[in-house]
This record gives structure tokens, sequence and C-alpha cells, in this order.
């Protein structure tokens, strides 16, 4: 009797845009409503630490905003497993966190940063917004060397990591199940660079269009990849380079910052060599 050959290689991971290789369907509304329950719980959440602490808006407590911004992100990632595992038991893999070939996946990143920074730069030079964001002084990060490396953790290891794994690899999905790529991806960039937007500010609203578009570059880089990896790196790569230029020191983000590199390409490089259990 012949005896089928197997191939013991595993078959490459679907794309973004094929769902049902990585897992059940989440329906698009499990979007807006996922966002609107963890922006709610973040407030609640961050509004009773204020009142056990005796923090308010008006004390510009740079360990509050720390403490504030480590719990958003984990309320963010929180929300979106809880959505995922209305629709069946949530794995790492559903969220994009699964490997892809290197050199491919090192274009299509390149790529994407490079388009990235030449709109911005046009942006710059046409627009010339007279705005910036302040958070890393916000976190701390004129507060001697204590507080830059705390806001450049935040900024470069934190934000990076719970950002990507709600808009692209919970949010973006979920559209994608009903919308197109384009569609999906602008939805997902401008509520992407809302968020950062400081609403005491009328003149901050022009830094959005550029981070609406970075926000839709990391999801184009997503779809094109497959894996959620790459744009934590390209994330993390983005805000070292800015958090050094804001803080007129680049030592933060020349450590944070290839630290954050090596791990996205060493994590999934580990994730391949073992069964498939995530």
């Amino acid at each position: 009797m012949e005896q089928a050959w197997i191939d013991p290689t595993p078959p490459p991971p679907e794309l973004p845009e094929l769902p049902e290789g990585a897992g059940p369907r989440w329906p698009p509304w499990y979007a807006g409503i996922g966002f609107l329950v963890a922006l709610v719980s973040t407030l609640v959440v961050v509004g009773i630490v204020a009142v056990i602490t005796g923090a308010t808006t008006e004390d510009e407590n740079p360990t509050f905003t720390v403490v504030a911004t480590f719990l958003q992100g984990v309320i963010f990632i929180g929300t979106a497993v809880l959505f995922a595992s209305f629709a069946g038991k949530p794995r790492a893999r559903q969220f994009g966190l699964r490997p892809a070939r290197f050199w491919p996946t090192v274009g299509w990143a390149a790529l994407g940063l490079f388009s990235f920074y030449i709109l911005a730069a046009l942006y710059t030079a046409i627009v010339q917004p007279d705005a910036e964001q302040t958070v890393a002084q916000d976190l701390g990060a004129d507060e001697g060397t204590l507080g830059q490396i705390a806001a450049g953790f935040m900024v470069i290891c934190i934000a990076p990591l719970a950002e990507e794994f709600f808009f692209r690899g919970f949010f973006y999905r979920a559209l994608r199940s009903r919308y197109s790529i384009l569609v999906a991806a602008l939805i997902d960039g401008l509520l992407f660079g809302v968020i950062h937007w400081d609403f005491s500010s009328a003149e901050a609203l022009l830094i959005v269009p550029p981070l609406a578009t970075l926000g839709v570059m990391f999801c184009l880089v997503y779809e094109r990849t497959g894996s959620l990896y790459p744009v934590i790196a390209l994330h993390a790569l983005n805000n070292a380079i800015a958090f050094g230029v804001t803080i007129e020191d680049p030592g933060i983000s020349l450590v944070l910052g290839p630290l954050m590199l090596v791990a996205c390409t060493l994590v999934p490089r580990a994730q391949r060599q073992r069964p498939a259990m995530a």
C-alpha cells in the first residue's frame, strides 16, 4: 500500500484578509463597541486611581500619568482579548502575533516607513503645523534620568505593543471581516490619529493627519506581511526617533529602540520553532 507523503513544514500563516486561517471571524461591530468599552473602562479605572491618590488634572503629576498610560494599555489589550473570546478561545495568532518570512517582511516594513516619512515631510512643508506632542514631557521625561527612562519605556515599548495589539490586531481585523483594505485602513488610521490629539489645543489638530497616515501605513504593512511583529517594530522605531528628538537626548532611544527591534525579530522565530499552540 502506497503511503501518502506528508510535508512536515507548516503552511505559511494566512493574511489578515483571510481570517479563517487564523481563527474565528470577528464581526465589524466588535471594533466600534470594543473601542468604546476600552475607552470608558480606561476613564473609570483611571478616575478611581485619581480619587485614591488625590491626583487632579492641575497637578500634572508624571508618576500618575505613567500609571494611567500603563493601565490604558492593559485595558485596551484586555478588551481585545475579551471580545475575541466571544467568538472562541483567543489565541495569539488571531491577533497577528505569528511569524512571517523575514526578508519580504523587512522589505514591506522599510517601504511603509519610507513612504510615511516622505508623506509626512510633504505635509510639514505644505501645512507647516505649529504644534507638537507633549507626551514625553507629560510622562516625566524632563524630570531627570529616572523620568526619562520611565517615559521612554512607556513611549517606545508599552505604547507600540498595546496600541498595535488593539488597533491592528483587533480593531482592523474586525473591520476587515466586512470592509475593503482601504476602507478598513482609513477608519483605523483616522481613529488612531484622533486618540493622539490633545483636545485642549485646537492647533494640535494639525498633527492628526500625519498620525492617521501612520496608522494607515501600519494597517497596510500588517496586511502585506500577515504579522503584527513588523508593525510593532515600526511603531517602536518611529516612537524612538520622535522621543529622542523631543527630549534632545538620543540615549534612551538608542537603547530601547534596538531592543524592541531585536525582540520583534527573535520572538516570532522562537514561536516558529515550537508547536503551534498559540
